[in-house]
């Protein structure tokens, strides 16, 4: 029981660190959104690095710089993790 209960967990832990992967929005916007792994209090700078990351290659991919439209921030509470929305679009270099 105990390991079973060790398993999810792990799932729950790891599942909230996945990203939404890069979501068509309008008007050539792009959003991505994910959660930090981390609990307790804080800003969920390392799940905003990695979106940043992700945006970024992928403008790269295409020949083009990222540019921001909006990045929205939500802190860690006690019991559930901070969360990074980022919407975004790729523009000439």
């Amino acid at each position: 029981m105990a390991r079973f209960l060790g398993c999810a967990v792990l799932a729950v832990l790891l599942s909230g660190c996945a990203s939404s992967g890069v979501v068509p929005m309008d008007k050539g916007t792009f959003l991505i959104t994910k959660r930090s792994a981390q609990f307790g209090t804080g800003t969920p700078s390392g799940a905003k690095a990695k979106v940043y990351a992700e945006a970024n290659a992928f403008c790269e991919m295409h020949g083009q710089a990222l540019e921001t439209v909006d990045l929205k921030l939500s802190s860690s509470r006690a019991a559930h993790p901070g969360s990074v929305e980022l919407q975004f679009r790729c523009v000439a270099k």
